[in-house]
């Protein structure tokens, strides 16, 4: 099986990554689109140059490396993907080759977050919308609505999360999905040392969190933008 899981930026992403990579049977990427779209687009990021020195910037490349064989030999392959990579001009015909699903997580915490790392936050940076969007084409092109679970949800339980998400995906869940080593991972994309520092530290899911963070007042209109598309697809969440 080859999971393609989609979510924006500050998710538990990485997080969910580790879980899967941590399971004997299952290989894992990081980000496999980062490249092509910072190409693309032109945008800076942190890191920038390491990034598209790490990895194909040909987006029809990456999507043949996404449905080709399985690193390893392993029976799973987790794709961790970002909405935002998914640029309107990138051919998504491949989501046809690989089993989806989605990571959400409330805006205001996700944008909290994302502006420690990359000041001022815009709507397209943090991927709200592109995750809607691509929520209604996948269930377009296979005809089934891909699941979706929220980062709030794992870390309120993440033995219980994970053994829905697997449930959904025809996975067996394990134990060794809610535990890893501390430190930087095989996997991680080349941009890890800007954006990982905290999740490098952890060896499970952190504990639950508290009240919503209060934003400044910009940051809390880009929330308010974002809100709309975050309740549709928290609606069908697991």
């Amino acid at each position: 099986m080859k999971i393609a899981m989609w979510s924006g930026p500050r998710n538990l992403s990485t997080a969910l990554m580790y879980a899967f990579a941590a399971r004997p049977d299952c290989a894992a990427t990081d980000e496999p689109f980062y490249a092509a779209y910072l190409t693309a687009t032109g945008i800076d990021h942190p890191m920038r140059a390491e990034v598209i020195g790490s990895q194909s910037a040909d987006p029809d490349r990456v999507a043949a490396f996404c449905t080709g064989p399985n690193p390893d030999g392993k029976a799973h392959w987790y794709q961790k993907h970002m909405t935002l990579h998914m640029i309107p001009a990138f051919d998504r015909s491949f989501l046809r080759a690989v089993t989806n699903a989605f990571l959400i997580r409330h805006p205001a915490r996700v944008i909290a977050s994302y502006a420690k790392k990359r000041e001022a936050p815009t709507l397209a940076d943090i991927g709200f919308l592109q995750q809607a969007d691509l929520f209604d084409q996948i269930a377009d092109l296979t005809g089934t609505p891909p699941p979706v679970i929220s980062a709030e949800s794992i870390r309120a339980n993440p033995r219980e999360g994970l053994t829905r998400l697997c449930a959904a995906l025809d996975l067996p869940f394990t134990d060794a999905m809610l535990a890893w080593a501390p430190g930087p991972k095989p996997q991680d994309g080349a941009w890890a040392p800007h954006w990982y520092n905290a999740v490098h530290r952890s060896t499970g899911f952190e504990d639950p969190e508290g009240p919503l963070p209060d934003l400044p007042p910009a940051y809390q209109r880009l929330a308010d933008q974002a809100l709309p598309s975050y309740h549709r697809l928290a609606a069908l969440a697991l």
